[in-house]
């Protein structure tokens, strides 16, 4: 299912030359310049040798110049190289720009807890809003790969989604190559929704399931550049110039907040 929706989303996008591309230690940027304007998309930073062997970037130093559209195939990746497939990420999420949709100012923890009062939450990835999450939701469970205090193994999602109510997922795992197996776990009932600035901002998305959309916008670009390249975590980046945005499907939209 994943393929399938990544073929779909470079199916939705044009192409645009590349002009920078930035691979820092927890976050990937790459502008594109698409009509005459400066896009930058982002993704998480995962690493890894390939899996044949070889670097982690093949032709790094080369990528300036390319088609976007070209470093956007790398999304189809996934696991066997790690690296390539967040510059895949970014780049389709440059491509994917910021036109104007009708998504609204409003952060993914918010968004989970209005959704998610007196309800059993899944959210797939510790966040940092994770230990405030707790006390406006009914219940939740967080599953993380590198499980921190109050956390769940990865290994429990057979187990904690199919009982949610909302299963929230980070869009890292869009990268990894885990998203398809999360999404088949999950109670075809559930509220679904990805977050974190690596998510796609693209209706593509509800056409797999999704119904809430919860991203980034680049709105600085020089300054989010600058921030990516000195290895800054995701609260760095997000005040050097990054809009946090949530998008729902028509079946999804948020009643009253707009």
């Amino acid at each position: 299912m994943a393929t399938d929706m990544i073929n779909d989303l470079l199916a939705a996008v044009p192409d645009a030359p590349v002009v920078d591309v930035r691979i820092g230690l927890s976050w990937t940027a790459v502008v594109v310049e698409l009509a005459g304007r400066r896009r930058c998309g982002l993704a998480a930073t995962l690493r890894g040798e390939r899996s044949h062997g070889g670097p982690a970037m093949p032709d790094a130093g080369h990528l300036v110049g390319r088609g976007g559209h070209e470093l956007a195939s790398w999304a189809r990746l996934g696991a066997a190289s790690l690296t390539q497939t967040s510059v895949g990420f970014a780049a389709l999420n440059a491509l994917l720009g910021e036109n104007e949709q009708p998504w609204i100012d409003l952060n993914a923890a918010d968004m989970i807890a209005e959704r998610g009062a007196g309800k059993h939450v899944a959210l797939i990835g510790h966040f940092p809003f994770v230990e405030s999450l707790r006390e406006r939701v009914g219940l939740l469970s967080v599953l993380e790969l590198q499980p921190r205090p109050g956390d769940l193994p990865a290994s429990a999602a057979a187990e904690i989604l199919p009982q949610a109510d909302i299963v929230a997922i980070t869009a890292t795992t869009l990268i990894n190559g885990t998203f398809a197996g999360l999404m088949g776990l999950r109670n075809p009932d559930a509220l679904t929704m990805v977050l974190g600035p690596s998510t796609p901002l693209s209706p593509v998305l509800f056409d797999h399931g999704v119904d809430i959309l919860s991203g980034a916008l680049v709105v600085n670009i020089d300054a989010t550049l600058l921030a990516v390249s000195q290895g800054a975590g995701f609260r760095q980046v997000h005040r050097a110039g990054v809009r946090l945005v949530t998008w729902c499907s028509e079946s999804e939209d948020p009643i009253g907040i707009r």
